[in-house]
């Protein structure tokens, strides 16, 4: 079968390889498992759980179903930057549908996808528990409140030129 994962290098196959060897005689190591490989690729594509199946000789089912159902699991890519837009009520009303869509049209993405470079992501939320900013995101792990438009075309500009610049998280 043809290794649809392009882009796995070799160094995350070895780590794959040696979690599976980690495991493999423990009870209830498909949570571990998971959350290691998770951890090695940044989230869990098909032909990942496909190779823990074989490994834990698991069905494919049992790993899909497990990874499906706790939210601490991605089955698709995220973004270096994930953007979280609370949809919680003090935002809504005060515009965080807007500013969502803003979101979604400069990056070229809806909400739950990630940029093809894989510099964002986006997914809405609940409540991030910032309601006298509202509306607020939150890029990683940085608040950002009382937004409208311009606002965040300002905030996003700035992770792009920063991308660009090859500016890291921690000279900011």
């Amino acid at each position: 079968m043809k290794n649809m994962l392009t882009d796995e290098t070799r160094s995350q196959r070895e780590k794959l390889n040696k979690v599976f060897e980690k495991y493999k005689d423990m009870p209830g190591r498909l949570m571990p498992v998971l959350q290691e490989a998770q951890e090695i690729y940044g989230y869990l594509p098909y032909e990942i759980q496909q190779r823990i199946s074989e490994a834990l000789n698991i069905s494919i089912s049992d790993v899909y179903g497990v990874a499906s159902f706790y939210s601490q699991f991605n089955l698709t890519p995220k973004g270096k930057h994930q953007i979280s837009v609370c949809l919680g009520t003090a935002c809504y009303v005060k515009g965080a549908n807007k500013v969502l869509e803003r979101i979604e049209e400069k990056l070229g993405i809806k909400n739950g996808e990630c940029t093809e470079d894989r510099l964002f992501s986006i997914d809405s939320c609940r409540c991030v528990g910032a309601c006298g900013l509202a509306p607020v995101i939150m890029i990683d792990d940085e608040v950002y409140g009382n937004l409208d438009v311009d606002k965040v075309d300002a905030i996003l500009d700035m992770y792009i030129e920063n991308e660009k610049g090859g500016v890291s998280d921690d000279d900011q």
